[in-house]
């Protein structure tokens, strides 16, 4: 019988490239973060990180260069990881726990991936902006 990983824990399954639809590289992941309105490029602990007005809602190279990385709600998080295990995993400890959600990009495609970046976009976008861009938390 296989154990689940304690919640918040990754699982030991590798990161496996997904079934039809183009599969997300580091640079479309950054493509489709940008898009987004206000979103910047930084960089935080040795990794690009996308911020709107200061505030990280994604990075790319956490655990490694082959995972992103977008900062959702723990309901979110439980719904994209329900929904597609093999692209979405919490993040290992205490930020997991919290919503922080690994994107395994050869796992992921644009359908997957857009909808994670914009709800982590609006988890941590101005009250102001979402009015200004018509999004609702």
């Amino acid at each position: 019988m296989m154990r689940r990983p304690p919640t918040g824990m990754h699982s030991s399954r590798m990161c496996d490239p997904g079934i039809g639809g183009n599969i997300v590289t580091a640079n479309r992941f950054r493509k489709l973060a940008l898009e987004l309105p206000e979103a910047e490029e930084s960089a935080h602990m040795d990794h690009p990180d996308f911020r709107v007005r200061g505030k990280i809602f994604a990075t790319l190279g956490y655990p490694d260069g082959g995972w992103g990385m977008v900062k959702l709600t723990p309901q979110q998080q439980r719904v994209f990881v329900h929904e597609q295990p093999d692209v979405f995993q919490p993040v290992k400890g205490g930020w997991g726990v919290k919503g922080a959600t690994n994107v395994c990009l050869k796992a992921a495609t644009d359908a997957a991936l857009q909808p994670a970046l914009e709800a982590a976009w609006q988890n941590v976008a101005p009250k102001k902006l979402l009015n200004d861009a018509g999004a609702s938390k």
